[in-house]
C-alpha cells in the first residue's frame, strides 16, 4: 500500500465514523455475549497458519510502517485495522500482527484498552509483545487520535474494524436471486387510505406469510447488469424498511351469503427509510450473522467490475457503497480489500510528427472493503478514492 493510500484510508475511516452513526443504535446483531467470547470470529486455517509461522520468528523490518512506534497503549476507538497499520505497512495483514502477539493474545479479536503493545526488533525481525506492567506507561507510547467513537464489543475487547461503517447496510443493501418480490407479500391498502405511512403508522399486507413475523420492506426490484457479459446477475429492490406482523387476516362471508370477502393480515411499519406505500413488497428478516469483519487480501488474483452504486447517485464516493460483479462463487468473501482502477485517458503522441494514437495505463486510486458476499455479487464500502466511482470501473486484488 502507498504512503497516499494510507492517508486515504485514515482520512476514510475519520468521515466514516461522522457519516454513519453507532451500530448499536441499530440494535446491530454483533453486539452479544456470544462475540466477547470469541466463539463467532471465524479464523481460516490459512489466517491461522500465517500467525504461527509469524510467531515462530517474527515479521521482517521491511513490513513494518515506515513510522511504526516502539509501543502502543491499545485505546478505547482503537481497532485490530487501526493497529494493524500503525505497525505493519498494510492494514489487512492482521494476522501477522495476531501472530506477533500469539504467545498472549490467542484470539485475536480479544484485545482490550489499556494494553501495551510494545515492538521488539531483533536479527532483522521483529515480534509485538504484550508489556506485562502496563503501568507505567512507554513515554514513546503512541496514541491514535483524534477518537469519535468507542469501538468495543462486550467485555471491552476492540473490534477488528469500525462496525458502524457497514451496519446500517447489512438488512438494506440485499440482492435476490431471481425475482422473487414479484410474488412476496404485498401492502395492498394504508391507514386511513394514506399515500404513504410511516413509522408506527398501519399497513395491510396480502400474501403468503409463510410463519414468519418481522419483514423488511422493498421497492421496485432491478436487474443488476454485468457490464462486462451483460448478463443478470441478481435483483435490487430498493429497501424501504420494516414492518412487524399484528394478526392474520382471511375470509369472512360475504353479505350475500354465497362469496367471501378478503380481509388481509395487518401489520405496523417499525422504521423507515422511506415512507411506505401501496405495493411495496415484503422479505422476511433473515437469521443475525455472528461475523466478524477482518480485513483481508484476496489469496488469489481477482479482477472484476462495479455493477452499480447503492441508492439513487450516479457516482459514488468515500464511503458510499458500489455492488460488484464478483461474488462467493468467484472467490470474494467479506472482509477482503479490493483496489479500484482509474481507467487510462486517450492521448496523442505529439512528438513523433505522426500524432500516434496512445492510451494511458491504469492508474490505482482507491480501496474498497467487501462487506457482503451473495452468490454472484458482492458489496463494497469505499474507503478511499480520488476521483467519482461508477459503472464498469475496475477493481483488483490490493
Amino acid at each position: 500500500m502507498s504512503r497516499s493510500d494510507r492517508r486515504g484510508v485514515q482520512r476514510a475511516w475519520g468521515r466514516a465514523l461522522l457519516a454513519l452513526g453507532a451500530v448499536a443504535a441499530l440494535g446491530s446483531p454483533w453486539l452479544t455475549p456470544a462475540l466477547a467470547a470469541g466463539g463467532n470470529f471465524p479464523i481460516t486455517e490459512q489466517q491461522r497458519g500465517t500467525a504461527n509461522q509469524v510467531a515462530q520468528a517474527g515479521v521482517p523490518l521491511a513490513d513494518l510502517a515506515p513510522n511504526a512506534p516502539d509501543s502502543h497503549t491499545v485505546q478505547r476507538g482503537d481497532t485490530l485495522w487501526d493497529i494493524s497499520k500503525l505497525f505493519l505497512k498494510s492494514p489487512w495483514r492482521w494476522p501477522q500482527l495476531w501472530g506477533m502477539n500469539l504467545d498472549q493474545i490467542r484470539n485475536p479479536h480479544l484485545i482490550y484498552p489499556g494494553q501495551v503493545l510494545v515492538l521488539v526488533k531483533a536479527d532483522g525481525r521483529a515480534m509485538l509483545k504484550v508489556a506485562q506492567d502496563a503501568s507505567p506507561v512507554p513515554g514513546n507510547t503512541v496514541k491514535l487520535s483524534p477518537r469519535v467513537r468507542a469501538e468495543l464489543l462486550p467485555g471491552g475487547a476492540i473490534s477488528s474494524i469500525p462496525l458502524h461503517l457497514i451496519g446500517p447496510f447489512l438488512n438494506e443493501a440485499v440482492v435476490f436471486d431471481s425475482d422473487e418480490l414479484a410474488r412476496a407479500p404485498r401492502i395492498v391498502a394504508t391507514q386511513e387510505n394514506r399515500v404513504i405511512v410511516s413509522r408506527g403508522e398501519t399497513a395491510y399486507v396480502r400474501g403468503d406469510l409463510a410463519g414468519a413475523r418481522d419483514f423488511r420492506l422493498f421497492r421496485q426490484p432491478k436487474p443488476m447488469v454485468d457490464p462486462e457479459t451483460r448478463q443478470v446477475l441478481g435483483y435490487e429492490a430498493t429497501y424501504v424498511g420494516t414492518a412487524e406482523f399484528v394478526r392474520d387476516g382471511g375470509l369472512l362471508p360475504a353479505a350475500d351469503g354465497k362469496s367471501s370477502v378478503v380481509v388481509p393480515s395487518t401489520f405496523v411499519i417499525s422504521s423507515t427509510r422511506l415512507e411506505a406505500g401501496i405495493g411495496d413488497r415484503l422479505s422476511p428478516v433473515p437469521p443475525s450473522e455472528l461475523v466478524a469483519y477482518a480485513p483481508h487480501s484476496p489469496n488469489g488474483t481477482v479482477e472484476g467490475r462495479v455493477v452499480s452504486v447503492y441508492g439513487e447517485a450516479v457516482r459514488a464516493g468515500q464511503n458510499q457503497i458500489v455492488a460488484l460483479n464478483r461474488g462467493a462463487r468467484d472467490g470474494i468473501e467479506r472482509g477482503h480489500v479490493l483496489a479500484l482502477w482509474r481507467a487510462g485517458a486517450a492521448a496523442v503522441d505529439r512528438t513523433d510528427g505522426q500524432r500516434t494514437a496512445m492510451r494511458l495505463p491504469d492508474e490505482r486510486h482507491g480501496l474498497l472493503f467487501v462487506f457482503r458476499a451473495f452468490d454472484r455479487v458482492s458489496y463494497a464500502l469505499i474507503l478511499s478514492v480520488q476521483e467519482p466511482v461508477g459503472v464498469g470501473d475496475r477493481f483488483t486484488q490490493p
